[in-house]
Parts: structure tokens; C-alpha cells; sequence
């Protein structure tokens, strides 16, 4: 089950108390007191797996280690130890008490998320010409808490979309070496699968039906995936008594869902060609013409159809490098 949005509460390090404390030794008469040790940061880290986010699903609260206190003869007490929260690639994080958002971009970025806290000084750093012997020092500060919101929207260079069992997978696991799950009966995808085609990243999105907007079949969380998708790649089974209404019924839930969506470019794939009579599949691409859109007819069975969508791919990646 992919776990792609979560609620945890994360609290930075307290820094550590100052020390106060002499010099017992003869003619070295003074304060010696050491600071305290800052907090540990909270920092999110940027991964390749998509599934990074079930690390939280029962750990909804963490914390990063306080700093050590300060001690005696000059010695500061220890930093706490910074903690890294490994995230996906594409994770939004809301900080719900002060509103603030950042975003993990790519693998490795890392985002501080909250600060530790500041380590008290020991009586040391309070001595004067007018107070040789202090007896102040400061406690340290308290570490930033709050609660978060981390969603996870994937950032892909082509999405696969379209109704369930129309050859999504199989495709992406002929370009790529991913090994999404594959049988034939709908919603087989049960969460997006991921692969690379040399520099493109390809999320293959579960498949969507009528109601999705509102949650129906496996809802509203897969559509906020393809938001963040630049180029889809829309597919339509050969095998399809009406090819119009597939489409339209895909793309009325993306305008219900975010009108955006209709922006992005656009290709279709009639796929399957090898299930079907040659009549029927020239019937399919004059019905697929009428709406518009550049389209390439293909079967994971036979390599030379996979040209075309090979050739669409091949100028994605050159827009891509520009």
C-alpha cells in the first residue's frame, strides 16, 4: 500500500544548559563553566523511493536529540545529533502551525525543516573586569515543534493515464525495467509504479473511472499525481466499443479535478493492436482522429510499433536537456 500523505508531529533538540562551575586550582582562580550544546535540526532528505513516506505510518511523532549541558573546565557540552527524515522525491511539507511550505525536489536536496534549539552559556562567557566569579549562566533554548502535513506528488517527465486495463503497465515495463504487475482484469495498478527511459522518468498512473474526481474506484490521491506530470500519455484500448466516450470519460475527470490538467501535452496511444481484427483497428483511429490530438497506434507484441512511441519519447528527452 503506498502511504502518500501523513500527519506527524516533529520537535527540533532543546539546546543544553550552560554550566557554572571555578577553577579549584591554586593562582588559576576563575570561572570555567562550559556552554550548552545546540539541539539537533530536523531535515528532510530527498530519495528515490517512492515508498519512503510508511516510515511515519506508526511513528507519529519524532523527535531530534536535545544538546548535551555544558561542564565544568571550559568544556562545552555535545551538539545533538541532527536527525534526517528520508522522504520522496516530489514530497510537499506544510508546516500546519505556521503555514509554511517547502518541497523536495530532487534525490539528495535536503530541506531544514526545523531548527535546534540554542545551547545556554556557562558562567565563563560572563566573566568581566568588574565580575571576575560569575555566577550566571543560561539555560538553552527549546527546540521548534509542530505539527506537519507531508504529501506526496510525484514529479515524472510523461504520465500514463487512461481507464483500467488498457496496457499501461505492460508498456511501462517494456520501456523500462520496472516490473509493475500485470494480469487482465481492471485496477491491477493499485499504486503508481515508476520507471526510467534512459534520462525520462514514467509514472504509470492507476487507472481512472467515472467519479474518480470524488473518490470513486481509487480516487482523488492518483489525480493529484498527474498534476505534477508534464507530458501524458493518454491510452485507449483497441479492443473498446467506443473509444470517444474512454476518452471523455478520462478526460472529464481531469477538468473536474483541476482544469490545469488540460494544459499539459497531450498524446494518445491506442494500444493493444494485436487483439484486434485490421478492420476494427482503422475503425478505432478514425474515431481517435476526430479528437484531435497527435496518436500512434501500438502492441508491446511487436517491436516495430513501439517506434513511434519511442520517437515521442526521443523529443521529450531533447526538450528536456534544452
Amino acid at each position: 500500500m503506498l502511504i502518500d500523505e501523513i500527519k506527524i508531529y516533529i520537535s527540533s533538540g532543546k539546546g543544553g544548559d550552560g554550566m557554572v562551575s571555578f577553577n579549584k586550582n591554586m593562582m588559576e582562580l576563575g570561572p570555567t563553566g562550559g556552554s550548552g550544546g545546540k539541539g539537533g535540526d530536523v531535515i528532510a532528505e530527498g530519495v528515490s523511493d517512492i515508498g519512503a513516506l510508511k516510515a511515519f505510518r506508526f511513528k507519529k511523532k519524532i523527535y531530534a536529540k536535545d544538546g548535551e549541558n555544558g561542564l565544568s573546565q571550559f568544556r562545552d557540552g555535545k551538539d545533538g545529533e541532527d536527525l534526517f527524515l528520508r522522504v520522496p522525491v516530489g514530497t510537499v511539507m506544510e508546516n500546519l502551525a505556521t503555514g509554511e511550505v517547502k518541497e523536495i525536489k530532487k534525490i539528495g536536496e535536503r530541506v531544514l525543516i526545523l531548527k535546534g534549539g540554542r545551547g545556554g552559556k556557562g558562567n565563563f562567557h560572563f566573566r568581566s573586569s568588574r565580575n571576575t566569579s560569575p555566577k550566571k549562566s543560561e539555560k538553552g533554548k527549546e527546540g521548534d515543534s509542530a505539527e506537519f502535513y507531508f504529501q506526496l506528488k510525484l514529479i515524472a517527465d510523461v504520465g500514463f493515464i487512461g481507464l483500467p486495463n488498457v496496457g499501461k503497465s505492460s508498456l511501462l515495463n517494456e520501456l523500462t525495467n520496472s516490473k509493475s504487475k500485470v494480469a487482465n482484469y481492471a485496477f491491477t495498478t493499485l499504486e503508481p509504479n515508476l520507471g526510467a527511459y534512459y534520462e525520462l522518468i514514467i509514472a504509470d498512473i492507476p487507472g481512472l473511472i467515472a467519479g474518480a474526481h470524488k473518490g470513486r474506484g481509487l480516487g482523488v490521491k492518483f489525480l493529484k499525481h498527474i498534476e505534477r506530470t508534464k507530458t501524458l500519455f493518454h491510452f485507449i484500448s483497441a479492443n473498446t466499443e467506443n473509444p470517444i466516450e474512454d476518452y471523455n470519460t478520462v478526460y472529464g475527470e481531469l477538468k473536474k479535478h483541476n482544469k490545469k490538467l488540460l494544459e499539459k501535452d497531450e498524446y494518445i496511444i491506442i494500444s493493444k493492436k494485436d487483439d484486434v481484427s485490421k478492420e476494427k483497428l482503422k475503425k478505432i483511429e478514425k474515431e481517435v482522429k476526430k479528437i484531435g490530438k497527435e496518436f500512434c497506434t501500438i502492441s508491446i507484441l511487436e517491436e516495430e510499433s513501439l517506434k513511434s512511441i519511442k520517437r515521442i519519447l526521443a523529443s521529450i528527452s531533447k526538450e528536456k536537456r534544452k
